[in-house]
């Protein structure tokens, strides 16, 4: 596995700053004498050289000013944003709330074909109830503290996941067994929550699997991760997003998934796990 799911945007920001420091020195310019132009501390230039800081727009503007190349900044503008969005925290996506995170991914959402899915904590986003991600998205507001817009954006969730019935999707999806046990909402919330999962698997699109507690690990419990297609993989850490996009990283992703599908138990013995989980809510 890779090093750290964030290691797609620090990639990214340090290809930046490998092409502003060559445009530097095509210009002939010292550290010191590009901060002189740019009216910067030299500590400045070197830390967003170094990819410690990273560059504002207006950085990598002044910069570019400073070499004689004010033609290569709007390019390299709009790859330090691409960086940028590789790694979002979720408290800066949630600032006015969570229902807008939850329309912006619709794009994507319609456009992949085939999804790949493991959770190790809560039940999928596209597989929740209203009830149930209302009950989880107010716990996170909480947590986050940003404004809670849970009803709200709870029902924007259902809507995105309509593409579960329209269109030519396709879903993988896997669930350690823990999913089926924490307790998000009340036993109503949860109860219906586990039946809806059992309805969805009659759904010929969907291939549900759930980890067993007692299974031989291949491969540890791991965070949450989707895979769209074969060209992003989106992974939720606890303060941030993160969407990796090099391919090799995908691959590692993809790679967990195949391994992970190998320990689940599918059909019959996946439902009767969700069905002594909804015996055991009392």
């Amino acid at each position: 596995m890779s090093a750290s799911p964030s290691s797609s945007a620090q990639a990214a920001r340090e290809a930046i700053a490998t092409r502003l420091g060559g445009l530097r020195r095509e210009a002939e310019l010292t550290g010191h004498e590009l901060a002189l132009r740019c009216g910067w501390s030299p500590a400045k230039s070197s830390r967003i050289e170094r990819a410690k800081t990273p560059a504002s727009d207006a950085d990598i503007r002044a910069w570019c000013k400073a070499c004689g190349a004010e033609g290569q900044a709007e390019d390299l503008i709009a790859a330090n944003r691409q960086a940028d969005q590789m790694y979002v925290h979720w408290q800066k996506l949630h600032r006015h709330g969570m229902r807008r995170a939850q329309e912006e991914v619709v794009p994507l959402y319609e456009q992949t074909r085939q999804f790949r899915v493991y959770c190790s904590n809560v039940v999928p986003g596209m597989l929740q109830t209203e009830a149930y991600a209302a009950a989880l998205l107010s716990t996170i507001a909480a947590f986050q503290g940003t404004p809670d817009d849970s009803k709200t954006a709870a029902a924007s969730r259902i809507e995105r996941s309509r593409v579960l019935h329209e269109g030519d999707h396709r879903f993988a999806l896997l669930l350690e067994e823990t999913v089926l046990r924490y307790r998000i909402g009340d036993e109503a919330t949860m109860a219906g929550q586990l039946g809806y999962l059992l309805a969805l698997m009659a759904l010929p699109n969907v291939s549900l699997g759930v980890i067993p507690f007692t299974t031989q690990r291949r491969v540890w419990p791991l965070e949450a991760f989707y895979l769209f297609d074969s060209r992003q993989a989106s992974v939720e850490l606890l303060t941030a997003a993160v969407n990796v996009t090099a391919p090799s990283e995908v691959a590692t992703y993809a790679k967990a998934f195949s391994q992970l599908s190998k320990i689940a138990v599918h059909g019959a013995a996946a439902r009767a796990l969700i069905s002594e989980a909804i015996t055991s809510l009392g």
